[in-house]
């Protein structure tokens, strides 16, 4: 299938590249590389430009006749889209629509878009389902919910089907470490945690250690990248065998706590890295876990890494690899 990947040089762009290049797939993959790096692009035409460029994407569009689209390129960090609304309406949603726009001239098949449980903003439950309330507490969720909306009522009005796949914690990395998360001054805790037992970092923090979970830190359902990765490829799938339009969770249904994350670290690396405890910050919920029973009944996907000592041997080979890089 030709497809177009924007965000193809992301983290997790780049893992789905990849599984579409095994599976033989015709891709061209559009990033403007401010987050991305082209050096994780290991298969398709990698062409270096923005979604906010409407002549290129319609150049794009008009040579290659795109039968699918999966869409990944976003701003994600929360603490900045709060800082910087602005900018994540402008490319997490007002980009979209840029997309949509293409789409409705040259009418590829299938969308899969890249959304987040943060659309769930803080659930007065601790388990997930699609159905829950839509109520995001800031810019980065609210972005990506009206990006969502906005591919709903399109895809209403045409012929374009989609999958809409919210994440929920993705972590880890490619299990022959050929690419994985190289995001600066990233904030997701197994890569800021594997930084500290490498040295970039002094130390790390936990901030809240009050909470009602067993020991008292955060509760969230970490997903491997490569699982999350395969999750799209079934999307295309089960669109192409004629599927709904549908959204779904991505996420194992079940949780790790922060100190347990930590404590994993630690084991994998050998690394008694210092750690402080740290005030609750706002808008943080308790547990945070997927339920994931929709896209196992829906999508031809099982997950294949679900084992949180994995995923962390993973992300520390990678974070191994990334201090050799930078020498």
């Amino acid at each position: 299938m030709k497809v177009l990947v924007t965000g193809g040089a992301g983290y997790i762009g780049s893992h789905v590249t990849r599984q579409l290049g095994e599976q033989g797939h015709d891709i061209v993959v559009l990033d403007n590389l401010s987050t991305g790096f082209e050096r994780a692009i290991l298969y398709g035409e990698l062409v270096v430009g923005d979604l906010a460029d409407q002549a290129l994407l319609e150049q794009l569009f008009e040579k290659h006749q795109f039968k699918a689209v999966l869409h990944f390129a976003a701003n994600i960090v929360v603490p900045e889209s709060v800082e910087l609304p602005l900018k994540y309406y402008r490319n997490n949603t007002a980009n979209v629509l840029n997309l949509l726009e293409t789409c409705k001239k040259f009418s590829p098949k299938y969308l899969i878009f890249s959304s987040t449980a943060a659309v769930y903003g803080e659930p007065d439950v601790a388990v997930v389902n699609e159905q829950s309330p839509l109520l995001p507490i800031n810019p980065y969720g609210a972005s990506k919910r009206m990006s969502e909306q906005m591919i709903m009522d399109y895809a209403a009005a045409s012929d374009l089907n989609y999958v809409i796949l919210r994440y929920f914690n993705v972590a880890g990395a490619d299990p022959q470490a050929r690419i994985g998360q190289s995001t600066p001054k990233a904030t997701h805790l197994i890569k800021v945690a594997t930084e500290a037992a490498l040295g970039q970092r002094d130390g790390m923090a936990v901030f809240g250690t009050d909470y009602p979970t067993e020991d008292g830190t955060c509760i969230r359902d970490y997903i491997h990248v490569e699982d999350l990765a395969s999750a799209h490829l079934a999307g295309l799938d089960y669109l192409e065998k004629g599927g709904q339009s549908t959204v779904l969770n991505c996420g194992y249904g079940h949780g790790a706590s922060v100190t347990e994350v930590i404590e994993t670290v630690k084991r994998v690396s050998g690394v008694d890295f210092p750690v402080t405890l740290e005030p609750r910050r706002a808008g943080d919920p308790a547990q945070l876990i997927s339920d994931n029973s929709k896209i196992l009944d829906t999508l031809d996907w099982k997950p294949q890494y679900d084992d949180l000592e994995f995923i962390v041997k993973t992300a520390y080979a990678w974070q191994q690899k990334c201090v050799e890089l930078d020498k």
